[in-house]
Formats: structure tokens, sequence, C-alpha cells
């Protein structure tokens, strides 16, 4: 597929697919925990291609965002649930020595070769719509090796020892996408929230100069890199999150949407923002859903390169009365929008 021809024709269309991050959810239909889900690339296939199926309205099938999967890799400490996301608890690196001798682990390693067996798999199932891959960016993988909170201290206290862990996390990340690539994906979602905590400039150095690098490499017609990062405010680093040179974009909930349509690039996709615990997973009911898209397609439908999403991933026990209540409210908006344009 030419992923430069879909992006600018689904920039032009007037009735977009809504394109929120469901994949965890499929642990419902498989009948499975999501411990053992993660470590059958056979059921994520599936679980990818079951969703696909049943919502012929998503844009694209997105893999599993997982930011564990890469640090895992690089010998860092994983911890599984039934029903959550897998997490790294505790440092692998402590000092200068520690990031000298941190050896770059090969891609397949961990479970690495799972997920690109995932992408082989799905593409074998799923051939009416992208396929998007998942990894994390070099920052937050750096930040699950140091901690989260100490990376962010030693972006002012030891910086060269952030850079020496970044320039092999983004090594990793590179061959990792490269794997990707050859599996059959269309794209790769990368998911770098840590780096929105920092300041703009600090984020410029410490994490938008390593995407870019990454961007430049596997970035073509066959193949793009949709940024991700659900921090807060982010519009404040609108600047730096372009400068990466990725061609689609998703943001999380506590982004103002609108500031971000207006200062990013226009043949772009900007994606975004449903709350996936505070409205996806409600148990209000389907009626907070309702509200939440329309208030948000309302604000947003103006901007063409605006695409309707979910702020994150979409957590694996969400009901799925919201999922259909969230399709339901994106075609009657659309729906709306078509009557009005012959009305007028």
């Amino acid at each position: 597929m030419n992923m430069y021809a879909w992006i600018d024709q689904t920039i032009a269309e007037r009735w977009k697919k809504a394109a929120p991050l469901i994949s965890y959810p499929a642990a419902q239909t498989l009948y499975m925990p999501v411990k053992e889900m993660v470590e059958d690339s056979s059921q994520m296939a599936i679980g990818m291609y079951l969703i696909a199926e049943h919502y012929p309205q998503m844009a694209f099938a997105p893999s599993y965002m997982d930011l564990s999967v890469e640090a895992e890799a690089f010998g860092a400490r994983t911890v599984y649930s039934d029903k959550d996301v897998p997490t790294i608890v505790g440092k692998l690196v402590e000092t200068q020595e520690d990031a000298d001798a941190l050896k770059i682990p090969q891609v397949g390693d961990g479970r690495t070769a799972k997920c690109i067996e995932t992408i082989q798999k799905a593409r074998k199932l799923i051939n009416d719509r992208p396929i998007l891959a998942n990894c994390a960016g070099p920052f937050s993988c750096a930040g699950r090796l140091l901690d989260v909170n100490e990376i962010l201290l030693l972006t002012l206290e030891d910086p060269d020892m952030v850079h020496t862990i970044l320039e092999k996390t983004s090594s990793f990340i590179l061959a990792y996408i490269k794997a990707f690539k050859a599996a059959g994906s269309d794209g790769v979602i990368m998911a770098e929230p840590l780096a929105g905590l920092l300041s703009p400039s600090l984020m410029e150095e410490f994490s938008t100069e390593y995407v870019r690098r990454i961007v430049d490499e596997v970035q073509d017609e066959r193949f793009v890199v949709c940024y991700h990062n659900c921090a807060n405010r982010l519009e404040s680093r609108a600047e730096q999150v372009a400068a990466t040179g990725c061609r689609m974009f998703h943001f999380g909930e506590g982004a103002d949407m609108v500031a971000l349509l207006e200062k990013m690039p226009k043949n772009c996709i900007v994606m975004g923002n449903i709350s996936p615990s505070g409205v996806f997973n409600s148990s209000t009911g389907p009626w907070k859903m309702r509200r939440a898209t329309q208030a948000l397609m309302r604000s947003c439908m103006k901007y063409d390169n605006f695409m309707i999403s979910s702020g994150c991933d979409v957590p694996g026990d969400t009901d799925w009365d919201n999922i259909k209540q969230f399709f339901l409210t994106v075609e009657l908006e659309y729906k709306k929008r078509m009557l009005l344009d012959k009305l007028s």
C-alpha cells in the first residue's frame, strides 16, 4: 500500500473512518488473560483480525501497544498480569559504567520475536486496511531502563549518561522497526510519552533528534511512522513533535486537540483523544461516550487532517457497548455532516 497516498486520500475525504487503538479488548473475545495472549503471536494476530472484522469502520488495524517489550529485550525485569499490559519494575542502569556496558539486544530477543510474528500472521488475515505495529520511542525505552523519574533528573544532572543509553535504545528500535517493515507492516506507532514531560529544549535534545534519525531511515511511501504521545499539555511542544518528521501523530486525553491541529502540519494525520479510562472504560454507560465523542468531533471536524481516536490504547476490560457507541456516534456525526453538505 502507498501510505503517502493513503494519508492524502484520508485527509481529502469528508467522511473519515475512526482510528481508536483497540487491541487488548481482544483478550475478552479470545476468552484468555492478557498474560497468555501477549506470549502467543497467533492469538494476538487472531485478536487483531477479529476486531478488524467486527469494525470495518476502523481506519487501520493497530497491534498491541506495550512499552515493556524493548526494555525487556535489554534485560529489564517485566511483570505480567492477567488483566493489564506488562510493566517494567526496578532499574537496569544506575551508573555511567552500567550505561557503557549495556549490550544492544538482537531483534528477536525477549518478546520482540513474538511481536514480529504477530505482524507476519496478521498480514495473512487482514488485507483491507493498513496494519500498524507498535514500538516504544527511544527516550521512553531509556526511561524504563533507568527509571522514569530518574531519567528526567539525569537529563540535567548527567546528560552524557542519558545520551549513552539513547544511542543504544535508538539503534535497537531502528532495527526492530526495520523487522516490522520486512514482516509486512504498513507502519509503526512509536510511543514516546515520557518525552512529553521534558521542556521543549530538552525534548528536542533527548527525544526529537533521536526519533527524527529513525524516521529518516525507515519512513517512505510504503511505510509511515505514527508518533504517539499522551502527555498533558503537549500543544506547548508542538514544534518539537512536528520536527520528528512523522506523517501521522496521535495524542492523549490531556492534550488540547484544537490547539494541536492549529500547529501541526496540514499534510499529516492528527489523531486523538477520547479518554481510554475515563470514557471508553467508564462504568457510567454509553451515554458518556456519546457526549464526549460528539463534543470532540464538533470541535475538530473542521480540520481536514483530524481523525478521531482514543487518547491511548483502550484497556482490555473495556465494555464492548461503550466501543459500539463510539463508532455509532462517529457515524452519526459524519452522516449529519454529509446531509448538511447537500443542504448548503
